[in-house]
């Protein structure tokens, strides 16, 4: 018997009314983070972290059992890897335009300033960063409820109540 505690909706009309108006500023201001990250504080590990609690309050409120934003088990740690892959692959790219890892004045891409080439490598390691650390910050999650559910099935096993 698995209890699954985040397979059920958590919530009210207060909270439902109040996720639906937080969750989409959230992740529209983690994008935002993402986007201007080269310009100002803020960059690829703010951005995954924004976007990744907007997800976690989704899974929260509206329960995992919903197609939206189920991202978990082995698929979660596939994307985190391909977060890790878009950041090295920007640094062996440069590595094979003929200049030094992660120098984004080499990268091969047809470009008429080197100021344009290295926004775009910046952009390239922030959205790594960002898919990396979304990702993690969902399997420590996962793993968190999955690590409560077996101890509360347990509890219930040995008592046959719950306490």
């Amino acid at each position: 018997m698995k209890n699954n505690s985040m397979k059920k909706a958590f919530g009210g009309l207060i909270l439902d009314t109040s996720f639906r108006i937080l969750v989409p500023f959230t992740l529209v201001y983690g994008m935002y983070i993402l986007t201007h990250g080269e310009y100002s504080p803020g960059g690829g590990f703010q951005a995954g972290a924004l976007v990744a609690v907007g997800i976690v309050l989704v899974r929260m409120i509206q329960g995992g059992d919903k197609d939206m934003f189920n991202v978990s088990g082995p698929l979660a740690v596939v994307c985190a890897g391909v977060g890790t892959f878009i950041y090295a692959g920007t640094g062996w790219l440069t590595l094979f335009g003929g200049g030094l890892f992660l120098d984004y004045t080499f990268l091969p891409v047809p470009m008429h300033h080197w100021g344009e080439l290295h926004a775009l490598g910046i952009l390239m390691i922030e959205i790594g960063v960002t898919v990396c650390v979304m990702m993690t910050i969902i399997n420590i999650m996962d793993a968190i409820i999955e690590r409560l559910d077996d101890d509360l099935e347990e509890e219930v096993d040995d008592n046959g109540i719950i306490d």
